[in-house]
């Protein structure tokens, strides 16, 4: 097992690129070839009608979970459709061992749609710190790169969020209206407001990458699921922007976030987007 962080560091100095090519061969061999072609045997429902796994996703994740361990003897894997099985493997975030969070297909409706607006989610963390993450777009032909105190990267340029433009309405991309009870709903209601642009999100991951870039201001969730956020969370950090929760604390992997929590351009985007939340204009 790692026991020092130094460790992983050197292990992400020699491998990264080993990484990203199980990332590509998973897209390569499990995901792409069933996209605009999946039988409907291949789509089922988790929660319900919104709520949608396919084979990709579950060959997808079984291939990642084999080769990332693999390649960090001692790591252990959280991905989304293993915890759906067994919730408990959730529960590996909260332990020392490094721990590899996978979403294999994020976006699976947009998947299952057809549309091209859907990635992979990779991130390596450790003792609840994210170290690296992954966005691999692979019908885009995307791929972002973070490693903690290293930067971010998009098909090797250099990420930078910058700030908003002060001349405009703020552009939010939010937890999508489908996936939302109604309780959150109201909790991102104050949202609604003269000076801001909200959204219902697509891809997380996406999202993520879009704020990272620039072209969107802020994400505002209202879910913890670490699959969906961890690779994110780390682009946007590394990119110059911050996360913070209502509490007005930075997002945890590990869970027990106060929610919702918004990722955003800015440290100062981000605190605007909580003071609102918190202290609706009504």
């Amino acid at each position: 097992m790692i026991e020092a962080t130094e460790t992983i560091d050197e292990f992400l100095l020699q491998h990264a690129g080993d990484v990203e090519d199980v990332i590509r061969k998973a897209a390569r061999t499990e995901i792409l070839p069933r996209w605009r072609r999946l039988a409907d045997h291949e789509v089922d429902q988790k929660s319900g009608p919104h709520d949608l796994v396919t084979d990709a996703d579950r060959l997808a994740e079984r291939y990642l979970t084999a080769e990332l361990g693999a390649l960090l003897p001692g790591s252990v894997v959280v991905g989304e459709e293993a915890v759906h099985a067994d919730p408990e493997t959730y529960d590996a975030l909260q332990g020392d061992a490094p721990v590899w969070i996978v979403d294999p297909v994020d976006g699976t409706r947009q998947f299952v749609r057809g549309e091209d607006g859907f990635c992979t989610l990779i991130a390596l963390a450790h003792r609840g710190v994210l170290l690296a993450s992954w966005t691999y777009a692979p019908a885009r032909e995307q791929l972002a790169t973070a490693v903690r105190g290293k930067g971010a990267f998009l098909d090797g340029e250099r990420l930078l969020s910058g700030a908003p433009a002060g001349d405009r309405d703020l552009r939010i991309a939010t937890s999508h209206p489908d996936y939302t009870t109604d309780a959150q709903k109201r909790a991102l209601f104050p949202l609604w407001t003269d000076g801001f642009a909200p959204r219902p999100c697509g891809s997380a991951g996406l999202e993520y990458l879009a704020v990272a870039r620039g072209e969107l201001d802020a994400t505002a969730f209202s879910w913890e699921a670490a699959w969906d956020h961890a690779a994110g969370l780390l682009l946007v950090e590394e990119a110059g922007g911050a996360h913070l929760t209502i509490a007005g604390e930075p997002f945890r992997i590990t869970g027990g976030n106060a929610l919702p929590f918004t990722a955003a351009r800015d440290t100062a985007t981000a605190h605007r987007i909580v003071d609102l939340l918190l202290n609706p204009h009504w």
